[in-house]
């Protein structure tokens, strides 16, 4: 008996590995991850691939009842499907701590993920440093701890990936004061909002950590699927661009290589006033 963690990639149903299509066919119940992150084809389209019933296990179950996902695999084998690559969030990596103390035997079944698929704008995976996650600001909570970790980054002259927030099945608070359980439609912060408070985050610290005006940075949507789009440029040009349907992600570019920079350029957005490092000018045509 076996307790799968299954990498589904970015893409649709057939991104799961030829190892991970053979641990879901072993099992008898089958968990979706749909908390962390969003796959390109909704459960409907999964259950008619791999031919299983699928539960799709919300933020509730996946925080507060996580025992129900992995109890029965003490029984016969189970799988928990995970948009990406199963170890690339501490959500999961909680989970797998908790099956093992629990007696289960755990396995991971690898598959790409957010965090290899943002070399597709040309930015060297080796110049990144801290990722960070951007949540959503509110009228009473407009958190910046971000903010350091980017000027870490940016004084090493490193590149930070900002995985943007997700809003799935939040509790509708109004609601509840009046007895009612109902909950706030889904929300994915989109490349425009993410500008927004960075922005917002700069004025607040006044740190010079990057500069709106003239920083280059990288706006990505739907990594790893067919309409996949890229954009760089600053983070007051990319405010107009329209990067469509969720997810979306964010870089902040540091120093560029040569060779970095003659990748991004395919994504500049024409006539960018972006001011690039001098490792960049040395390769840049004005």
């Amino acid at each position: 008996m076996v307790f799968y963690l299954v990498g589904l990639g970015l893409g649709d149903e057939q991104d799961v590995t030829i190892r991970g299509q053979r641990a879901i066919e072993s099992c008898n119940i089958i968990f979706l991850e749909a908390y962390t992150s969003i796959l390109g084809v909704d459960q409907e389209k999964l259950e008619a691939f791999y031919k299983k019933p699928i539960t799709v296990a919300d933020r509730n179950m996946v925080e507060s009842e996580a025992e129900q996902i992995y109890g029965p695999a003490k029984d016969g084998n189970v799988a928990l499907l995970v948009v990406g690559d199963p170890v690339c969030a501490t959500t999961h990596t909680d989970i797998m701590i908790r099956a093992k103390e629990f007696g289960c035997k755990v396995q991971v079944i690898h598959n790409a993920s957010v965090m290899g698929a943002v070399g597709s704008c040309g930015l060297q995976l080796y110049n990144f440093g801290q990722t960070v996650s951007i949540p959503f600001f509110d009228d009473k909570w407009r958190p910046t701890s971000f903010y350091p970790k980017i000027k870490y980054n940016r004084d090493g002259g490193m590149h930070t990936l900002c995985l943007l927030d997700i809003k799935v099945k939040e509790p509708d608070f109004d609601q509840l004061m009046k007895g009612k359980t109902s909950f706030l439609p889904p929300r994915f912060m989109s490349v425009k909002t993410c500008c927004e408070q960075l922005i917002e985050a700069e004025n607040t610290h006044g740190e010079k950590c990057y500069d709106s005006k003239s920083t280059l940075c990288v706006g990505l949507a739907r990594l790893g699927q067919e309409s996949q789009q890229i954009v760089a440029g600053t983070m007051e040009e990319l405010l107009s661009v329209d990067f469509g349907a969720p997810l979306h992600s964010f870089i902040i570019c540091g120093e560029c290589h040569d060779l970095e920079h003659e990748m991004v350029k395919e994504f500049l957005i024409q006539g960018s006033k972006c001011v690039l490092d001098e490792a960049c000018n040395a390769g840049r045509t004005e």
